[in-house]
């Protein structure tokens, strides 16, 4: 077995648990793309079990803490296992799940979501590339699923000198699906959707909307950045007597008015806009309507904590756009998805948006993403999802 070596005081993170060590840590040893390697602190003490990633600058990532675990294709059964029961005990109110949400479940660089009878992986890590097959074995014998989908077309691995790939890694069959959340029915596609195919992580957000509009009898609501529309169906199901659904994309529009067909609303309360949504904003303003309640759940505009700062002042001006239209009262649920981008910062960014917009709003809920989607202990960077809802002030 291999070992790394680390320098001098650079053990604590992963004393502390934390999965990561990046490129300057390490005093000496290298080994091949994947290959477990015995990281060890500088007086040769025991720290870990982990993966090497000559191209990437977390150079290595930590499978386990157990000296005495030997890192195999039982191990990654034991792990996939372990995260498949955690869902379980969750009882989510869908047939879409994520079962594995990468290091938050001991597997770094690995996400895996269910929906229905179909998997769909998502591999980002060299580590985890090297252990492909064994963790997609893994994975059909702890869920019963029938098909195993990989939508490894990520950037990040770039980073790990990875080619992207895509395409059944288990089974055949559509990449269009269907599927239940909450009373809703969506429909998925697992090829060409965002992320694995849509977005389980504001599963529960979705729910939250829905019920705030039916409580505060929201009429008019605006979604931004819309997408398929999920938050226009929570909108509908709350009662909202005419959305307007906001985003880009002409076929993402396009899913959002089959969505509000397949689940029996009234295609007369749906407006979708093709557009800009900071443009469609301005224009909104000027010309002086206003929104029981709007939704802005942007792209990530902060990949890295260095993109801060920037990504902040894009944040803080949909945000101020976005309070400058509410009516008296209304609701505003804005969220954040950039890793770079906590709960205090995001806070602070929209305090500074109300303030530059004139308007007192009080914080009537906080959000995150779904449970199944966990952050834990260890790996605080996990917590890359936080919501805001907000009343405005009569």
């Amino acid at each position: 077995m291999k070992a790394i070596r680390l320098r001098e005081g650079k053990e604590r993170s992963l004393q502390r648990r934390h999965p990561w060590v990046f490129e300057g840590s390490i005093a000496k040893g290298k080994a091949d793309p994947g290959e477990t390697v015995r990281v060890e602190a500088h007086d040769g003490r025991f720290l870990a079990w982990g993966a090497y990633s000559p191209q990437s600058a977390i150079r290595v990532r930590a499978w386990s803490f157990d000296e005495a675990e030997r890192i195999d294709g039982d191990f990654f059964a034991r792990r996939v296992q372990r995260a498949v029961a955690l869902r379980q005990r969750l009882a989510v109110d869908s047939d879409a799940v994520r079962l594995v949400h990468g290091e938050a479940d001991g597997l770094p660089g690995l996400v895996v979501d269910r929906y229905g009878d179909t998997l769909v992986t998502q591999v980002g890590f060299a580590g985890t590339e090297r252990w492909k097959a064994a963790i997609a074995d893994a994975l059909l014998a702890a869920t019963g699923a029938n098909r195993l989908y990989e939508r490894s077309d990520l950037g990040v691995r770039k980073l790990e000198g990875l080619p992207e790939q895509q395409g059944w890694l288990r089974g055949d069959g559509p990449t269009q699906l269907q599927i239940r959340e909450h009373a809703w029915a969506l429909q998925v596609d697992i090829a060409q959707g965002h992320k694995t195919g849509t977005y389980l992580d504001q599963r529960d957000n979705r729910q939250h909307f829905a019920q705030a509009v039916r409580h505060y009898g929201c009429a008019e609501v605006l979604n931004c950045y819309s997408y398929t529309g999920g938050f226009t169906l929570a909108a509908l199901a709350g009662g909202a007597q005419q959305v307007t659904s906001v985003d880009s994309s002409g076929p993402a529009l396009a899913a959002a008015c089959r969505h509000v067909a397949l689940n029996g609303f009234d295609a007369a309360r749906h407006t979708t806009v093709d557009a800009d949504v900071n443009a469609y904003l301005r224009e909104g303003l000027a010309q002086g309507r206003r929104f029981d309640a709007i939704v802005l759940d942007p792209p990530k505009f902060a990949h890295t904590v260095a993109q801060a700062e920037r990504a902040s002042r894009a944040y803080k001006d949909i945000n101020r756009l976005g309070l400058k239209l509410l009516r008296p009262g209304g609701l505003l649920f804005t969220f954040s998805c950039s890793g770079g981008i906590g709960p205090e910062l995001f806070h602070k960014i929209v305090a500074g948006a109300g303030l530059d917009a004139g308007v007192d709003a009080a914080i009537v809920q906080r959000m995150a993403a779904a449970p199944d989607h966990p952050t834990t202990l260890e790996f605080p960077e996990g917590d890359y999802l936080t919501g805001l809802a907000l009343m405005a002030r009569a």
